[in-house]
C-alpha cells in the first residue's frame, strides 16, 4: 500500500472534526511529517487494520464451520464472536 514514485496521486479535500484535526497535527509534529503526509500514513494504517480485521473474521468463521466436536465448536464460536464484536464481547467466568 505504500506509494512509490510511479504511483499517481489524487488531490482530495476533506473536512475533519476539530479534535481529529488537532490529533493529526500533533502526530505530524511528533513524527516530523507534513499534515498531508500524516493523513496518508494514518489512512494507510487504517485500511491495513480493516483488512486484517476482515481476514480474522473470515478465518474464525471457517474454523467455526469446520469444527465438529462440541468443545471445538464452542471455542471456535467464542473466537468468532470476539473477531466480530471485540475481545471484551464475551464475559469470562
Amino acid at each position: 500500500m505504500a506509494s512509490n514514485a510511479t504511483s499517481k496521486s489524487v488531490r482530495q479535500s476533506v473536512t475533519l472534526p476539530a479534535k481529529l484535526a488537532a490529533d493529526v497535527r500533533r502526530i505530524a509534529k511528533e513524527r516530523h511529517l507534513t499534515v498531508s503526509r500524516a493523513l496518508v500514513v494514518l489512512a494507510e494504517r487504517g485500511i491495513h487494520a480493516e483488512a486484517e480485521a476482515k481476514a480474522q473474521v473470515e478465518s474464525s468463521y471457517h474454523k467455526f464451520m469446520a469444527a465438529s466436536e462440541p468443545e471445538q465448536k464452542q471455542a471456535a464460536g467464542k473466537e468468532l464472536l470476539r473477531a466480530i464484536f471485540g475481545k471484551d464481547s464475551i464475559a469470562e467466568n
